[in-house]
């Protein structure tokens, strides 16, 4: 994992925005009196700007086409591509079923280098879906840009893939900023 540190605050500042106390169904069925809304750091312009002003220099040098992962990772690719001058993709989570029927919106990826954007990478779930599809459809797939990484500091859920995740914020810096 890399991490690189230009704005000292962030953590702090996504942490306060985002960290909510109350009462929390969870996906799993669970109630939990605290909650981590993501969301609120994506729809804040300023915050979203810090996080991916945080993420160019984590690009790796060769990227050919930045993914967004459906939903959290649009609006970070978006904003990092226009960072970066390099085109952006919108990889859904699954193929439309009308229209053109995609499940990857933007140029073509066979022979390309794409380097996967996402908000929050936990147990790696929908980059898993999302590598092996673009890989499927010819695409280099080696790295992924997280916003924040929260899978356990011994963990890499994606190595079995040949995947790098590189953060900008880890789960442990944000909760260091509560204490």
């Amino acid at each position: 994992m890399t991490l690189h540190g230009d704005d000292p605050d962030l953590a702090r500042d996504v942490d306060r925005a985002c960290w909510l106390t109350g009462t929390f169904t969870l996906r799993s069925g669970q109630v939990t009196s605290e909650y981590f809304d993501k969301y609120l750091f994506e729809t804040d312009p300023a915050l979203l700007a810090r996080v991916a002003a945080r993420m160019v220099p984590l690009v790796p040098d060769g990227t050919d086409l930045l993914g967004g992962l459906e939903l959290g990772g649009v609006p970070l690719v978006t904003v990092l591509s226009s960072l970066t001058g390099r085109p952006a993709l919108f990889v859904r989570k699954e193929a439309k079923r009308y229209g053109t029927a995609k499940l990857v919106e933007g140029p073509p990826v066979a022979g390309r280098r794409v380097t996967l954007v996402e908000d929050v990478v936990t147990t790696g779930g929908a980059v898993r879906d999302a590598t092996l599809a673009l890989r499927a459809e010819g695409a280099v797939v080696e790295t992924v840009l997280c916003a924040i990484d929260r899978s356990p500091a011994d963990a890499a859920p994606l190595a079995d893939l040949g995947l790098e995740v590189r953060a900008v914020l880890t789960k442990a810096q944000l909760d260091a900023t509560r204490v």
